[in-house]
Formats: C-alpha cells, sequence, structure tokens
C-alpha cells in the first residue's frame, strides 16, 4: 500500500515554526486501527487523515 505523506508546519507563518503535523492522503478510507498505527509511526502530535 502506499499512501502519501506530508508533514505540515501548522499555526506557522515561517517554515520551520509552529507544530509539525503529519497528513495522509488516501485513496479509500481505512479502519482505525490501520489509521491509529500509521500516526505512531508519524511519530508526531497529529496526523490528519483525508480522501481523494
Amino acid at each position: 500500500m502506499k499512501i502519501d505523506i506530508y508533514q505540515v508546519d501548522a499555526f506557522a507563518e515561517t517554515t520551520f515554526e509552529g507544530n509539525p503535523v503529519a497528513v495522509c492522503s488516501l485513496t479509500e478510507w481505512l479502519d482505525d486501527e490501520l489509521l491509529q498505527q500509521i500516526a505512531e509511526e508519524n511519530n508526531l502530535s497529529e496526523t490528519a487523515f483525508f480522501c481523494t
């Protein structure tokens, strides 16, 4: 499975400031357990998912 993951600096006006957040683009929604495992793997305070 390939998932595009972007790390975004939330609440920041310049690069390398604010809070790092993982944003994951999905082609279909995954079960909650797998989403939790992906979030844990990213090891960031927040991980967001969206479907395209």
